[in-house]
Parts: C-alpha cells; structure tokens; sequence
C-alpha cells in the first residue's frame, strides 16, 4: 500500500512538472520580425559589412543580419519581445554609423561620389 501512494504521489508531481513546462513553452512562443535599414556613412566594403555585422549581433535579440553593399541596406530578423526597432536603431551610433528604417517601397540609393 505504501508504495502505490509512493508510486501515485510521483505520478502526480512529474504530471505538473510537465503541464508546467508546456506552459511555459507556450507563454515563451517568439515574436520574430524583420526590419531593413540603411545607414550613414554609406557601406563601401566588405569591412563596412563586417563592422555592422560584429556589432549587431551582439544586440538583445538580434537573430540573423543580412547586409547588402549594393543595395545598401541591413537586414536584421529580431525577436520582438527581447528588442525593438528603436533599440537596435540606437545601437549604431556606438560603433560610428547611424541607421533608418526603409520604407517597403522605398530602395536605398548608393551615392555615386
């Protein structure tokens, strides 16, 4: 008798472990969204791409960078509950750039100097 309340009494407890757990997964589901920026000074190299790149990266959130130099643009994934557009708009003045969000319709022009 001891041991089927034993036996019943870790059933229950691993059963709410569980729920709990799944819960949690639920609650936790990512929010992640892209956003396409452009910056100044303008990229002109692949150092430009790799200094945007190693400095983002390490911004709450950030999932993926895509950088363009023809197109002159950033493409960031993010996950919205960790960061947003604001955040990582702030981000660039650290490492000498500043950055705007493109329109949809709106292409980046390169400056032809």
């Amino acid at each position: 008798m001891k041991k089927l309340i034993l036996l019943c009494a870790m059933l229950l407890t691993t059963s709410v472990s569980l729920v709990h757990s799944t819960t949690e997964r639920l609650q936790s589901k990512k929010d992640i969204r892209t956003v396409v920026l452009t910056t100044t000074p303008q990229m002109h190299c692949e150092n430009c791409e790799n200094k945007i790149k190693g400095n983002i990266r390490f911004e709450r959130g950030v999932k993926t960078i895509k950088t363009s130099v023809s197109d002159q643009t950033v493409t960031i994934q993010y996950d919205a509950n960790k960061t947003t557009v604001d955040r990582l708009l702030k981000a660039f003045p650290k490492f000498g750039y500043e950055a705007r969000q493109l329109k949809e319709e709106e292409k980046s022009k390169k400056n032809e100097n």
